[in-house]
């Protein structure tokens, strides 16, 4: 079965959600991420991810893959796996150092908040099959690619309104090809709620999909293609700098939990001063010295 379950981390995880506007700097992050498996496999990685804005601050190309992964495998994750026999005794199923698939992204802030409108951005995205080691079970040999749309809005918190609470839906549809001739289709979800005071921002997000592989396999807990992810994450904005912190727990058909630490730079190459959205507290503290 092609499906998260079966594979290493970044086979295909539940993407991150919009959270109903775009980038509006050019945005270079970092980040090092350790996946504990539940059970006994470990994946150590360092992601790239750049955000660019295409002429315009209600549009931009996304650009991330884990650009080196370092994993070992346990007795009993690789039973859960089910490697072919040849690769089961090769040295590379237990340990070793790979590369990731590339995802390429389109994302358009359709709407932009009003008193009684809330911000609306869609995304497009494509999974390449640019990610090694499918024989052991790390990455899919096939693409994919996911369509999704966000709403959100704001609420200002207190007479100085320096708190800035936001909640935000999304859905959408995920597809990826499986190695019987067909393809998988997946509903997304996301729920996110988004606390920023100052230069401070705590977010929480609850995010899944769910594949139809389930209802239609004979035995039902080997499709194990509805992952659901809860995801808590602080960013701290200096300057141009920002510091991410996170910890994601694998709640359901994701059998991996995720600890992050990152770093982002921003690029103001639009030459904007203000843009009247939720991020303008964000622009603002981004000139303070």
């Amino acid at each position: 079965m092609i499906s998260p379950y079966y594979f290493g981390p970044n086979a295909f995880p539940v993407p991150e959600m919009l959270d109903g506007t775009v980038q509006h700097d050019l945005r270079i992050e970092l980040d090092g991420n350790h996946f504990f498996g539940t059970r006994g496999d470990h994946t150590t990685d360092l992601t790239l991810k750049a955000y660019i804005p295409l002429f315009t601050d209600r549009v931009n190309l996304t650009a991330w893959m884990p650009i080196v992964e370092w994993y070992r495998n346990s007795d009993e994750s690789l039973a859960v796996c089910r490697l072919a026999e040849k690769a089961l005794t090769d040295p590379k199923a237990r340990k070793g150092c790979i590369s990731g698939d590339v995802y390429i992204s389109t994302d358009i802030h359709l709407i932009r908040q009003k008193r009684y409108v809330p911000d609306i951005a869609l995304r497009a995205a494509l999974k390449t099959a640019s990610g090694n080691d499918y024989q052991y079970a790390r990455n899919y040999d096939s693409p994919g690619y996911f369509f999704d749309a966000t709403v959100a809005k704001s609420f200002a918190l207190g007479a100085i309104k320096q708190h800035d609470l936001r909640v935000a839906l999304s859905g959408g549809f995920l597809c990826w090809q499986t190695n019987n001739a067909r393809q998988n289709d997946a509903i997304m979800f996301g729920l996110m709620v988004k606390w920023t005071y100052k230069r401070l921002m705590l977010e929480q997000t609850l995010r899944g999909y769910s594949g139809w592989e389930h209802s239609t396999t004979r035995d039902k807990d080997l499709a194990h293609d509805r992952p659901v992810v809860l995801k808590t994450r602080a960013a701290y904005r200096f300057g141009k700098w920002e510091a991410l912190a996170s910890y994601q727990y694998g709640m359901r058909d994701y059998p991996f939990h995720q600890m992050q630490l990152g770093v982002a730079y921003h690029i103001n190459i639009l030459k904007k001063e203000t843009i009247k959205d939720n991020n303008t507290l964000w622009k603002r503290i981004s000139r303070e010295p």
